[in-house]
């Protein structure tokens, strides 16, 4: 269908009807015959269409829009479709309800926008075209001026014997016309003035590609068409050791040889750039005597030119309903090339993306000789894989990853991996897909990488230098489908419009016609077929060898039986022998090449049959064991929400496995996201712990790793979890949230998801930092101490209080062999029960703190959302320091009460009872009952140490400060209303006097009070010895003069009074004491001498029957 051309199809991994629900349309054009720039009103037959086969509601209807050049074939335009799973709301047609129908009104040129336009093509559909939910294709002819080939049909490949005439014959309408007949290129036959025209090409020896150009004053229309000649009986044996696709001759690098596997077919033409795409004989494969297939030499070839190719495949007398000729690349193709998504693909990730030839169809293959192999380092050749027991699997999509959305983004954060220790990458399908910005389960050719993330060379760079950092790289793999691109689809298929597309035919030998299970997407390979299960094999042999990949995890392995139908749910989700049988057969397959391969499967089904799966040849060595996707998505999601959940399941015991083949997760790309429901839906009992707050939510995800990642067996992270990632799986590119529950139509679990991860640096944000902090701590205990690949008990109750014990008795006693976890997942704090193995000191694995039981049975306080780890030795190694835990101390210092006093103090507490001692000063401090004080400390800086004896390696220090005791200070300023008064340093509360009468007390720095000329103002505080801030409110008309002011020592203040001495205070500017005295007074004169205090400004309180201060400025 001409959507399939048009759209960039996305896989949609959830349950689909296999049941096809197109429907037939009829329909009117008004006008019949109009311009491209006339307006015109499709009119669609409401009962044609039942909405509720599509689930419309409302009358909700969409136009799907294409078109086409003059030549009925280019296409061109860019309609507001939208997403074929979200239609565009321009494109939705009118209904009326009166004469039930859709009509929707429009300009070609302006709806399309483009003109030139020969041909446009619609379909109504729903919002959500998801199931084929849509009417057929509809093509309406544009302009007066129009052409009807009336003989071949138009776009069509008529197959003659060799020798053979072909008649062409057309008419046209708006009167005559001038007729050119082209045949590859040249000009064969020229008719003038004309509406009615035949030629007849006679003695036709060789294939031809027919153009007829049909003039009409400035407009020309082309219609095209070709004539395929049978090239005959062509057997010829096969060669040995040749295999189907691309064989290059190791020794020759001008030589390569085609084979293709084509039942049913009666011969095959190999067109491509060597040839021009207009094969002659020589281009004509030779059929195998002794089976369907077909081959050919090319030579001539130069080594390291990029060819590209396709086959011309026949079937001289087909089915009804299925194509005369395909035209198509190789099924085992390596690298193609594609008209409908090469142009998007941005030149910085893969850069040299040759052309896609020019007048092709559909997707096309490149051959290359001579290419240079990649130089692995010795990293990657001789990579040891990490233990499967001990996996820890980090699930990417590339596209979602970061930005750049290439292989070299995910090359540039390499250090991010390292850092979170985890040792495998599983990258999402790369595998050439559909459209470009996909999950990329919608694939078409399984042996090729997809363009759209970079290049081989740049895939195999990011193995490679995995490898040299320890990380095993595993690909998802989709082959229980394919989709409508793939060369095995379209050779064999039903096309009864015509149009290139279509669903398996009867005949195809690798394609069930209707799917054998329930959970069908794309197009269902039967792999009872020996064919599939070739395929399937060249598809691993390819990433195994030519990427040096370590594991596959396959895709849907449900979908792998014979034995039921499309609607059975209870037949597919129940033992399937046959789909048993085969996936160990692939198994086998994957093992004959790397012995050590990972082979995953994401079944999701009975423990019956994946027992028999992770069992399968486990006593080998090294041991087999096919490892099975473990989804504990809900029961994750309940604990970290704040509400019980049962997590037994989490071991692989409880399935019946032998060993560790479970690779349990709480997230992968399918589930909604953990960190989205906690805010959406979390716990909100406990204002002081409400699990729907942001930062209260990621506090609880490092318990979630706690009781999910340390559960023995491999285990699997969906990207960007370890930072709380909480956007829902269901967020839009526009950044609104669609489910697939709510009212709107469809959903965006597919669509392209933004990066807050860089764009926001999480990495720098404590609390989702802590996360990844935790989990990196983690998984550095799984992967580095052996305890955690030996036996753990999960109780098997539903519970907000979860204990795991992991045990392994093969371990001697002087290392870590047994583990105790405990999480409180409720929303407020609880005692956790333990149930330790035996007493003694245990340690906690996340700090190597230590704790001393004395009853095993005692359980154990936790915060909400927090977790502990406790094991019987310390973490990485038995001589690892000893440690309590980082809040075990609580060490304050207390200040000097006054300025001089040298009475500080220091203060130790401990929650562990130890015999401590503190050094401070080289001087030693021991202390037993978990407090200490030392006092009489002058101000300044103390390294503080404390040791225990009989721990040789503890130490735990602190630099304490204790600060100068405080002495009053402060600043005046007088205005009409009062003073202001603003203290600098002294304790509150601070007591005013005015004339030495108290106003009242006061705990601010900042207050004014009502004074009056000549009056003394005094503050005090509680603390005596903090002195005394003083000012007098002075005249400065009172007659009191000092000179010279400013001074250097010597001041005379000339003072108004018959008294012979008079006592003097002096001040600072802070209003501290300087000194005081009696003074005599000679010839009405006072001096004072300030030659011993500092530069500064100074107050002068002379005492008479009203004391008087006066203002010095000593420099």
């Amino acid at each position: 269908m001409m959507k399939k051309i048009l759209l960039s199809f996305l896989f949609l991994l959830s349950i689909l009807s296999s049941f096809a629900q197109q429907q037939t349309a009829t329909y009117s054009v008004s006008p019949n015959a109009f311009e491209e720039t006339t307006s015109i009103t499709i009119t669609i037959n409401g009962s044609s269409i039942n909405e509720a086969t599509w689930g419309v509601t409302g009358n909700s209807l969409y136009m799907w829009a294409w078109a086409f050049a003059l030549d009925g074939v280019t296409q061109k335009g860019t309609p507001l479709n939208g997403d074929w799973n979200n239609s565009n709301e321009a494109s939705k047609f009118t209904y009326n309800q009166a004469n039930d129908t859709y009509t929707k009104t429009f300009t070609p040129t302006t709806y399309y926008n483009t003109t030139g336009i020969g041909k446009i093509g619609f379909l109504i559909k729903a919002k959500d075209g998801t199931g084929d939910k849509k009417s057929q294709d509809m093509l309406v002819e544009v302009g007066s001026f129009q052409v009807n080939l009336t003989a071949p049909v138009q776009n069509s490949a008529t197959i003659i014997s060799s020798g053979s005439n072909f008649t062409i014959t057309a008419t046209n309408t708006n009167g005559n016309a001038s007729y050119n007949l082209k045949s590859n290129g040249v000009s064969i036959n020229t008719t003038t003035s004309t509406s009615s025209y035949s030629f007849t090409h006679s003695n036709i020896t060789s294939n031809q590609n027919y153009e007829l150009e049909v003039f009409q004053g400035t407009t020309t229309i082309t219609k095209k068409f070709s004539v395929i000649v049978n090239p005959g009986n062509n057997r010829q044996v096969l060669p040995s050791n040749l295999v189907d696709g691309i064989n290059y001759d190791p020794n020759d690098a001008t030589k390569a040889t085609l084979v293709l596997d084509a039942p049913f077919k009666d011969f095959v033409y190999v067109a491509g750039s060597f040839n021009n795409w207009q094969p002659t004989n020589a281009y004509a494969m030779k059929k195998d005597t002794n089976s369907d297939k077909f081959w050919l030499e090319l030579t001539g070839l130069t080594s390291g030119i990029k060819y590209t190719y396709q086959y011309w495949v026949v079937d001289a007398t087909p089915i009804t309903g299925t194509p005369a000729i395909v035209k198509t690349a190789d099924p085992y193709s390596t690298l193609v090339l594609s008209p409908f998504d090469d142009s998007s693909i941005p030149s910085s990730s893969y850069p040299n993306l040759p052309a896609y030839p020019t007048g092709q169809e559909r997707e096309v293959t490149v051959l290359q000789t001579g290419q240079t192999s990649y130089a692995w380092s010795n990293a990657t050749t001789n990579f040891v894989k990490p233990a499967k027991e001990k996996l820890v699997v980090y699930e990417l999509l590339v596209r979602d990853f970061d930005a750049g959305r290439n292989f070299q983004a995910v090359i540039d954060k390499l250090d991010y991996f390292k850092n979170l220790k985890i040792n495998a990458i599983e990258l999402l399908p790369v595998m050439e897909f559909e459209g470009n910005e996909s999950w990329g389960y919608n694939t078409a050719f399984h042996m090729a990488l997809d363009k759209f993330y970079g290049t081989s060379d740049k895939l195999k760079e990011l193995i490679d230098k995995c490898h040299q950092n320890g990380i095993a790289v595993i690909l998802d793999v989709a082959l229980n489908h394919a989709f409508g691109r793939n060369p095995m689809l379209r050779m064999w298929m039903n096309d009864p419009d015509g149009d290139g597309w279509g669903s398996p035919s009867t005949e195809n030998p690798y394609f069930n016609t209707v799917a054998k299970h329930s959970y069908s997407v794309g197009e269902d390979f039967n792999h009872q077929q020996p064919r599939t299960q070739n395929y399937v094999k060249r598809v691993v042999k390819q990433w195994i060898e030519e990427f040096k990949i370590d594991g596959f995890r396959w895709d849907l392995t449900k979908g792998f039986t014979q034995e039921c139908t499309a609607g059975d749910d209870a037949c597919t989700n129940a033992y399937r022998a046959d789909r048993v049988a085969v996936l160990k057969t692939y198994a086998d397959y994957s093992w004959s090449l790397d012995p050590t391969h990972y082979t995953i499967f994401e079944h999701l089904g009975t423990d019956a049959e994946e027992k028999e799966w992770a069992n399968y040849r486990i006593t080998e060595s090294p041991s087999k064991g096919i490892m099975l996707w473990g989804k504990m998505n809900t029961e994750y999601n309940e604990l970290s929400m704040g509400y019980t959940s049962n997590i037994a399941r989490m071991n692989s015991a409880s399935r019946g496995f032998t060993n560790h083949r479970l690779m349990g997760y709480a997230e992968s790309h399918d589930e909604e996201r953990l960190m989205y429901k906690n805010i959406q839906y979390g716990n909100s009992a406990n204002s002081a712990h409400n699990v729907k707050t942001l930062n209260t939510a990621l506090s609880r995800m490092s318990a979630i790793g706690a009781v999910s990642l340390l559960v023995p067996g491999p285990k699997m992270i969906w990207h960007f979890g370890e930072l709380g990632y909480d956007d829902s799986i269901f967020t839009c590119n526009n950044g609104t949230v669609n489910t697939s529950s709510d009212a709107a139509t469809g959903d965006c679990k597919l669509d392209t998801k933004p990066q807050l991860q860089w764009t926001n640096n999480w990495l720098t944000n404590a609390n989702r930092f802590k996360i990844y902090s935790d989990w990196a701590k983690m998984i550095r205990l799984k992967t580095e101490e052996p305890v955690f690949s030996g036996t753990a008990t999960i109780t098997n109750t539903s519970s907000l209080l979860q204990t795991i014990k992991i045990t392994d008795g093969n371990l001697p006693n002087t290392s870590l062999k047994d583990v105790v976890i405990v999480a409180n997942f409720d929303v407020t704090t609880k005692s956790v029960p333990t149930g330790f193995p035996y007493a003694g000191e245990w340690f906690n694995l996340m700090d190597n703190s230590s704790l001393n039981v004395v009853n095993v049975n005692d359980a154990i306080t936790v915060l909400p959302g927090q977790f502990k780890i406790y094991g019987n030795k310390q973490a990485f190694g038995a001589t690892a320091p000893f440690a309590l835990p980082s809040d075990n101390f609580n060490v304050e210092s207390r200040a000097e009460t006054c300025a001089n006093k040298n009475n500080g103090e220091i203060v130790i507490n401990a929650a562990q009872a130890y015999n401590y001692v503190a050094t401070v000063n080289g001087t030693n401090y021991n202390f037993t009952n978990n407090s200490l004080t030392i006092s009489n400390l002058t101000p300044g800086v103390y390294p503080i140490c404390i040791t225990i004896p009989g721990k040789a390696n503890f130490e735990q220090c602190y630099s304490l400060t204790i600060t100068r005791g405080s002495s009053l200070a402060g600043k005046s300023t007088v205005n009409s209303n009062g003073a202001t008064v603003q203290i600098m340093e002294g304790t509150a509360p601070f007591e005013v006097f005015v004339n030495g009468t108290s106003q009242f007390e006061t705990s601010a720095t900042n207050f004014t009070i009502p004074v009056q000329q000549g009056d003394f103002l005094e503050v005090k505080t509680a603390k005596a010895c903090e002195g005394i801030y003083a000012t007098s409110i002075m005249d400065p008309l009172s007659g009191f003069t000092a000179y010279p002011n400013p001074t250097h020592g010597l001041i005379e203040i000339a003072t108004p009074t018959l008294h012979t001495e008079i006592a003097i205070e002096l001040y600072n500017l802070n209003g501290q004491l300087i000194s005081k005295g009696v003074y005599s007074v000679l010839n009405g004169k006072v001096q004072l001498n300030l030659e011993k205090e500092s530069a500064g400004v100074y107050f002068a309180k002379v005492h008479l029957d009203t004391p008087v201060s006066v203002t010095i400025v000593k420099e």
